[in-house]
């Protein structure tokens, strides 16, 4: 099946400017520039602090976009008659591979190898990097698939020898508690998502109804109930606990539109001056929605984003049923149903729990990010027929393809390079004024983006 350029377009905009938000100058940019529960200039965590920026789309977004590919990659499976202990062996094999991703790229940083990093700390981080290329890629044809899956075993064993053998920077070596949380939550979402979703798979009602039951495990924390026992429990603490589970909410609506891009295959070509009318409106009306809210959620002007938000939600929905164009684009109807119901009722939900917010995260926070993540589809989708918005999306789509390698190559590959070459010297000079500090990011993560799109282009996927 051709790939959806548009999920991997919002994939791609997920990863860069997740590596944007961490490489921008700390302390002296705008508020709006950092999550909006550390804000300038101590960053000190602030839970008390409701609102969302940016920076707090972009976990919400790559969630979404996973959970939109579980039903893209399992079909296959599913038409052939995959039996459940195959899907379950395919989740659990992607959750290992994922929970040691997460505990050996954080290991492997120069910064956490030692306190105070040399060349040789330096060269181990590129090393990790190079040894997550053979555990992750796999060539396409068969003609060295057993050189690379030696190569993979190696590489692998490499690591647990590197894992074993450092002292890292504290001097106790290494520790199942020091991973990336990141990773970790992506690790859980990628094997309940995928049990969630094939069990349900003919039944998204079933699949939708799963949430009230996560809610009420959630909602009897801390009651001394078999619900909280439930909610406290972990057999490996460090790679599972139910809390992770909340992103669920995110996930299911993503699977969701993930059903919705098998089922309905949409025109590759605009026929017609109506067609293209519309669907420029629908985008740009949908992308004002994302700006929309992140603006006013952010400032806290809460009734106006509710009024705002519900006039552009019901001009598009009747748009979209008026319009004769939209005839032949069920799918863009459909994302357009889902994002205006989600998005309204993270909105009613805002209140609760003080506001919306990324961490600790609120209901508001999931149902928000998840219609916001329809409406952006929507966007990317539009702008794929315009003649400049095609080659942005292509060029969005290959960092989405290789997200893992965009992921690290910032803190194993780049930033070692930077301190062997002496380069770092500018980088840090440049992060101490608003104008450079903001462009040193920018630079920062083109570089990444730069290196994805290398690997993508030939072929180098990183998978798990």
């Amino acid at each position: 099946m051709q790939r959806n350029k548009s999920l991997d377009a919002l994939r791609g905009i997920a990863i860069l400017l997740m590596v944007l938000s961490s490489s921008i100058a700390f302390g002296i940019l705008p508020a709006w520039m950092y999550h909006a529960q550390t804000p300038p200039p101590s960053h000190v965590f602030m839970p008390e602090h409701a609102g969302i920026s940016w920076v707090d789309l972009v976990f919400p977004f790559f969630l979404f976009s996973m959970g939109a590919a579980i039903p893209l990659a399992l079909n296959k499976k599913s038409v052939n008659g995959a039996g459940f202990g195959d899907v379950v062996y395919t989740a659990l094999r992607r959750f290992v591979i994922l929970v040691f991703f997460a505990l050996f790229t954080v290991h492997a940083r120069s910064s956490v190898i030692s306190g105070v990093p040399q060349t040789l700390d330096y060269l181990l981080s590129i090393g990790a990097f190079v040894l997550i290329f053979f555990q992750l890629y796999r060539p396409s044809g068969e003609q060295y698939k057993k050189l690379f899956t030696i190569l993979q075993v190696l590489a692998y064993v490499l690591a647990i020898v590197m894992l074993a053998v450092l002292p890292f920077k504290d001097g106790k070596g290494f520790t199942l508690q020091r991973s990336d949380i990141i990773i970790l939550v992506l690790a859980n979402m990628a094997l309940f998502g995928t049990i969630a979703w094939w069990f349900t798979r003919n039944n998204p009602w079933l699949r939708i109804g799963i949430l009230p039951f996560v809610m009420a495990v959630f909602l009897s924390k801390g009651t001394g109930t078999w619900t909280d026992t439930l909610f406290q429990w972990s057999p490996v603490p460090w790679a599972y606990k139910f809390y992770y589970l909340k992103y669920l909410f995110i996930i299911i609506p993503g699977t969701i539109a993930g059903d919705w891009l098998l089922r309905y295959a949409v025109p590759m070509q605009i026929e017609g001056r109506n067609t293209r009318n519309w669907l420029t409106i629908t985008a740009l009306l949908s992308f004002a929605l994302v700006v929309l809210n992140v603006v006013l959620l952010f400032g806290r002007y809460t009734f106006i984003n509710l009024i705002s938000t519900t006039v552009i939600c019901i001009v598009l929905l009747v748009y979209s049923q008026r319009s004769k164009a939209a005839a032949g684009y069920q799918q863009v109807k459909l994302f357009l149903q889902a994002g205006t119901w989600l998005l309204l009722l993270g909105l009613f939900f805002e209140a609760y729990e003080g506001g919306i917010k990324k961490d600790p995260s609120t209901y508001s926070y999931y149902f928000v990010n998840s219609g916001l993540a329809f409406f952006m589809m929507i966007a990317l989708y539009g702008c794929q027929f315009g003649k400049a918005g095609s080659v942005v999306i292509s060029y969005l789509s290959l960092n989405g393809k290789n997200p893992m390698v965009a992921y690290v190559t910032g803190n194993l590959l780049l930033l070692p390079l930077l301190h062997l070459s002496g380069a770092m010297q500018v980088y840090i000079a440049m992060q101490k004024n608003i104008f450079t500090g903001f462009l040193s990011g920018v630079l920062f993560t083109g570089i990444v983006s730069l290196v994805t799109v290398f690997f993508t282009k030939r072929g180098w996927l990183w998978k798990t």
